[in-house]
């Protein structure tokens, strides 16, 4: 597509967009003058869809209606309620329903995925983790490495950029599981990552990993609801995600797993154990041994919180109406829009560090202002952007295409341009 710097033609795009009308099915944050905010912070807190607060109403209506007989007599039974968003959940990350299942939260599910897939025996001790990982993701790391009574300086293999650089190049993630495969019981990698938005190849890691003896799992927080993530084809071990950023879920909402089905029937790999992982048919015969579902639903502990799966429930719906395959091709065209408008600005100071290969990132672009602090930022807000901060000189947004528009995009770009005059 050949872009304009022209709020009509922004217009004209909005006009032509096929999704447009998924803008209407959500909130969108007013300001106090009466007009909307420009809204890029899907990759921190999506938008709440209109339909949730019917969902949530109708689990209320049932529990006082029924009490705990809404287990089985609610309009949407309780007892398999997880089993509802299976389906829909499994279609957006790319895998088969056995594979997938929405439980607890992220940096909960990350540390059950270790449990099972990082088994430090000898000189194969180390997880493999990105520099510039999510701090919760280190955190977690650092934290298996101390339970196995080791030294997480010793065990945690750092992947750093090229200096001078923020992202990494594929060649040099290659390069350091070549020379320290038989090292790496686990490769952990955000598979977008959080402050660059570069999305990684994980089918090209999986098979250099798996190639080496390791295994491999991802952190698909801001991949979820974002990026095509084909989690079976890829061939990794694991993978993780929340769903209150791009799949729109409010916050502080469950999280989803997938393992692949390769582990479904494995009956000697370990695991913490509770009864929703326990059989169906036996669950409630109170046997004293453990029988595993089979897949990743045996990884459950807990009965699931029902108002949170609500309203996952009501976001998944409208994902399954305007398919993923959609919204990725809005994403390209959106950030491809963004991109060309910031780079129209023709300020040295103001630099894209997300890739530029619409291949290799979502909808997240994280834009550099040099010699910025966050007055920038603080500035672009009262003039009401809603985007993210990142120390030192970085402001993350992400246009979503379920509810972001073109004219959304120029807008910004406008009030940055005002913003970064002077620096």
């Amino acid at each position: 597509m050949i872009y304009q710097n022209d709020k009509n033609f922004a217009l004209q795009l909005d006009q032509q967009d096929p999704l447009a009308s998924f803008r209407s099915r959500f909130h969108i944050p007013m300001r106090q003058n009466g007009e909307e905010h420009i809204y890029f912070c899907g990759n921190s807190l999506g938008l709440q869809p209109k339909s949730t607060k019917d969902a949530l109403h109708q689990e209320l209506e049932d529990w006082k209606k029924y009490g705990v007989e809404g287990h089985f007599h609610a309009k949407n039974p309780w007892m398999p309620y997880h089993e509802f968003l299976t389906e829909a959940m499994a279609e957006i990350v790319g895998a088969k329903p056995i594979e997938v299942v929405v439980m607890n939260t992220l940096t909960v599910n990350l540390h059950l995925m270790m449990v099972s897939f990082y088994k430090p025996s000898g000189k194969r001790n180390k997880i493999l983790i990105s520099s510039n990982a999510f701090p919760s993701d280190k955190y977690a790391v650092a934290s298996q490495i101390k339970f196995h009574g080791l030294n997480p300086d010793e065990c945690m293999l750092i992947l750093d950029p090229v200096e001078g650089e923020a992202c990494h190049r594929e060649e040099d993630i290659k390069a350091i599981i070549d020379k320290h495969g038989d090292e790496i019981a686990l490769i952990l990698l955000g598979n977008t990552n959080y402050y660059t938005g570069q999305f990684y190849d994980m089918k090209k890691i999986s098979a250099w990993g798996h190639e080496k003896g390791c295994k491999v799992g991802f952190d698909c927080a801001h991949g979820a609801g974002n990026v095509p993530l084909n989690l079976h084809e890829s061939n990794c071990d694991f993978a993780v995600w929340c769903s209150y950023k791009y799949l729109n879920s409010g916050p502080g909402s469950l999280g989803g797993v997938f393992i692949h089905e390769r582990h479904a029937h494995d009956k000697e790999i370990s695991r913490f154990e509770g009864w929703w992982g326990h059989k169906k048919d036996t669950r409630f015969k109170m046997r004293d041994d453990f029988e595993a579902i089979p897949g990743v639903e045996a990884w459950q502990l807990s009965n699931p919180p029902i108002l949170s799966m609500a309203a996952i429930w009501s976001s998944l719906k409208i994902f399954k109406e305007a398919n993923m395959d959609n919204l990725r091709k809005k994403a390209i065209t959106l950030t491809g829009y963004l991109e060309f408008l910031v780079k129209q600005l023709g300020n040295e100071v103001v630099n894209i560090i997300t890739p530029e290969d619409p291949a290799q990132r979502g909808c997240q672009l994280s834009i550099q202002v040099k010699h910025a602090d966050k007055r920038l930022y603080e500035n672009i807000t009262k003039e009401g952007v809603i985007a993210d901060w990142r120390e030192p000189d970085v402001i993350r947004v992400a246009p979503v295409p379920l509810y972001n528009s073109y004219t959304d995009v120029y807008q910004f770009v406008k009030i940055l341009e005002k913003a970064v005059q002077g620096i």
